[in-house]
């Protein structure tokens, strides 16, 4: 026996108890931090070259590890952009220098430009679906954008389709003049109905529609921009007409024949050009009736609020009522979870020991779901620490009685004459 070796194993003890002592300091400092992950500090037992009848103390290591795998209790707050994930999987954010990390704490907010961070100071990132993106690359964290709730967003859309569903009376006589189409002072017409627009910027456009019987079964449709419209009569536009079609309809039914033309394209000023539906169009023994009249678009409208479904979806919800999917959260994971590198700030950084990262839609392929209006709590038991405090306490302490004795022995045997 080396009593050398009897205070070697001691100060391992006590290095170990002290490092034992340090995570309880941290999971206790860390117990109300939001996605915190509770440390663990692991014995590992070293074994010196036994010899027969004699035993030499080997010490003890430690080895800190975290319970990255644990769920925390979620507990609900009063903020949209508070998220919380039941089950597996992290957030991906970024640093201000576009370091990609992963991170269970969820309490986002806006900044001062709509990019959500949390309190240590980084960045959500996303899959930006206004611009076509719907995916996410499986095996990287790369190609995401920073998710963003900018309170001074608006929403328009410019009219690209519209439905008009009118009866036109088949006991209307025929216009033998002039028509709409020839945008004449003298032009005569039959009915007349107006449908509101948006163009690209979102403005309106009034757009009158006329209908003219020329001839039995047989109807012209023209549509003119109503901004143009002469002081008198609206003949003549200042402009000729947007488009003009012809309609015909079966004498048995009423209905468009079918080689009458059932839709028609009108290129809206500064806009697109808007495909009208005109399938439902009647002519049958009754008054002029507009049975439908709608066209898609909107204009300016500012954001209300934004909502986050489990699916990770960010909806924005303008005063207009309108929603636009705007982003989608993914969630991350990889195969080994309890070995990912901890970073300053409640981040974790993908290592050799943990794997590969692999993202994909939150809810799907054994991800988690995500809770909008909700925190994962710190997955610290006080209690627990508070009983390995005393523990670490005890331990160090006979840890160094056992060196003080060895140092006793060891000045007894040096004195010895």
């Amino acid at each position: 026996m080396s009593l050398y070796g009897v205070m070697n194993a001691s100060i391992s003890g006590m290095a170990a108890q002290s490092n034992l002592l340090s995570t309880v300091s941290d999971n206790i400092a860390n117990s109300s931090t939001t996605g915190y992950k509770r440390a663990l500090t692991a014995f590992e037992s070293m074994v010196d070259q036994v010899s027969v009848g004699d035993h030499t103390a080997g010490g003890v290591l430690t080895k800190t590890t975290y319970g990255v795998s644990q769920q925390g209790i979620l507990q609900g707050t009063s903020n949209v952009t508070d998220l919380a994930i039941q089950g597996n999987g992290f957030f991906a954010v970024t640093d201000r220098g576009g370091n990609s990390y992963l991170t269970r704490a969820g309490a986002f907010v806006p900044d001062a430009n709509g990019k959500l961070v949390n309190t240590a100071g980084y960045y959500l990132m996303g899959v930006d679906l206004r611009n076509g993106g719907s995916n996410v690359t499986t095996n990287s964290l790369a190609g995401l954008a920073t998710v963003t709730v900018d309170a001074n967003a608006l929403n328009w859309a410019p009219t690209r389709s519209g439905v008009l569903s009118v009866n036109l009376s088949s006991q209307s006589p025929a216009i033998t003049g002039a028509t709409p189409a020839g945008n004449t002072a003298a032009a005569a017409y039959t009915n007349k109905s107006s449908l509101l627009t948006y163009d690209n910027l979102g403005g309106e456009v009034m757009l009158d529609v006329y209908m003219t019987k020329t001839a039995p079964n047989t109807w012209e449709m023209t549509v003119f921009d109503k901004s143009q419209a002469s002081g008198v009569g609206g003949f003549p536009y200042s402009s000729g007409p947007l488009s003009t079609t012809t309609l015909s309809f079966n004498a048995s039914d009423g209905k468009l024949s079918s080689a009458s033309a059932s839709s028609l394209s009108v290129a809206i000023p500064n806009g697109q050009a808007m495909t009208l539906d005109l399938s439902k169009t009647t002519q049958l023994a009754a008054d002029y009736s507009v049975n439908a009249a709608s066209v898609d678009g909107a204009p300016p409208s500012a954001l209300q609020q934004a909502s986050i479904g489990a699916d990770g979806v960010v909806s924005y919800i303008f005063a207009d009522g309108t929603r636009l999917a705007a982003y989608r959260i993914p969630l991350a994971d990889v195969p080994s979870e309890n070995n990912l590198t901890p970073i300053a700030g409640n981040v974790w950084s993908v290592s050799n020991d943990s794997g590969s990262v692999r993202v994909g839609n939150a809810g799907t392929g054994g991800l988690g779901v995500i809770h909008s209006g909700a925190l994962e709590r710190s997955t610290v038991d006080l209690a627990t620490e508070l009983t390995n405090m005393i523990e670490a306490q005890r331990g160090y302490t006979a840890n160094s009685k056992v060196f003080q004795t060895g140092a006793e022995l060891l000045q007894v045997l040096v004195n010895l004459k």
